[in-house]
């Protein structure tokens, strides 16, 4: 099975959310992102709260939490 990643969405920028890493340069940080979903709202739920996101941009926040939380260094893309 191969799987294609969805890392190269996430940024980070000194100018952007104090350079925590973000959705796409937008102000969306994965944590608030990972948050809401451990709170249990659905994906559907929080793409409509935030029209700004898309689908793989919270699988891209999935994936970043979990290589962070196996104790993986994980490089984000500085945001252009």
């Amino acid at each position: 099975m191969t799987t294609m990643s969805r890392l190269a969405r996430i940024t980070t920028d000194p100018a952007v959310c104090h350079g925590q890493p973000v959705v796409r340069g937008l102000r969306y940080p994965v944590s608030m992102l990972l948050e809401l979903m451990a709170s249990g709202m659905t994906t559907l739920e929080i793409l409509d709260d935030y029209p700004d996101l898309e689908h793989d941009d919270l699988l891209a926040a999935l994936e970043y939490g979990a290589l962070a939380s196996g104790g993986h260094t994980v490089t984000t893309i500085p945001a252009a």
